[in-house]
């Protein structure tokens, strides 16, 4: 099968490419290489399979660049493609709503009528809750953040792509996604790099802040089973189920490493999520799929690969 993947240099993107290529599928990967963090990050994620002969890597951007040869032939289009972080939605909106919005609608006008395709799985994210983000997905949308906004603005878009055009589309909203090659400036690499090199931890907010973590295998997972077998409007919370506070994660961590944490206390960020936690019970119904990596494992393998990069 003939998969695209857009975002596929990045966290989530690199590593669905490579269990997809590891199946035994032909996978087409689009990225635009943003400097939202380092380029030779994003290229150290490709490294294991850009060689694959069953690989090609299209390096466009999704709001601007001709897509259509790009995405010629796709069966599953899975859309991961987007300018992620809360905080800066704020200060950047623009480039939030061209590389998430704009983005969106570029690729679906781009699919639209596609005898090829089977399936278009958009990743959202559980930011479009808001601060309170515990539970299934009847929870009320209200995004604290330019960013959620965007993103539940192109979860709409995916709807009426639907409704219009036969676009079969399927939401899922990724929840607080952890483990090796995770973005650089996520908490949990911040975290572990800190207490591996005895620098104090940023902490914002009283560390009471829930999270219900996402280890990434389990994401691929479920991203590539709503691929399949999914149906045409769903929309589905996908997360790990072990919910902690952010204090018990930095604990958890020392633990791990054999190194206690030094830390600073910062104020609240602008848009943080106060609690987000996903009831899968839907995803567990509809496509028998529930989280298989304990907090303990999947902090484990992030900290081993994190400890590897350090060491060179």
């Amino acid at each position: 099968m003939h998969c695209i993947v857009t975002g596929a240099a990045g966290f989530i993107g690199s590593s669905l490419c490579e269990r997809l290529l590891a199946d035994g599928h032909r996978v087409t990967g689009i990225d635009c290489f943003t400097d939202y963090y380092p380029r030779p990050i994003k290229e150290r994620n490709l490294a294991s399979f850009r060689a694959h002969p069953a690989f090609r890597l299209v390096e466009a951007d999704l709001s601007r660049d001709p897509l259509a040869a790009a995405v010629e032939g796709g069966e599953y289009v899975f859309h991961l493609a987007a300018m992620a972080g809360l905080t800066r939605s704020f200060t950047d909106f623009d480039n939030y709503n061209r590389h998430n919005l704009t983005a969106t609608h570029r690729l679906l006008e781009a699919v639209k009528g596609q005898s090829s395709l089977k399936k278009f799985v958009y990743a959202s994210t559980s930011s479009v809750y808001g601060k309170y983000a515990s539970g299934d997905e009847t929870l009320p949308t209200r995004p604290s953040s330019p960013y959620g906004i965007t993103k539940y603005a192109s979860e709409q878009l995916c709807r009426v792509y639907l409704n219009e055009y036969d676009v079969p589309t399927v939401v899922l909203r990724y929840f607080s996604v952890y483990g090796p090659r995770q973005r650089p400036e996520m908490g949990y690499v911040l975290f572990i790099n800190a207490i591996l090199q005895g620098r104090p931890i940023t902490l914002t907010g009283d560390g009471l802040q829930v999270r219900g973590n996402t280890y990434i295998d389990d994401c691929v997972e479920a991203t590539i089973r709503a691929g399949y077998d999914a149906r045409p409007g769903e929309t589905y919370n996908l997360g790990g189920g072990e919910m902690t506070t952010i204090i018990e994660v930095i604990r958890r961590m020392e633990r791990l490493i054999g190194k206690p944490a030094l830390i600073e206390r910062h104020p609240p960020r602008p848009g943080d999520q106060l609690a987000t936690g996903a009831d899968v019970s839907k995803f567990y119904r509809h496509l028998g799929w529930k989280p298989s990596t304990s907090l303990e494992d999947g902090l484990a393998r992030q900290i081993a690969w994190q400890r590897s990069l350090l060491e060179g």
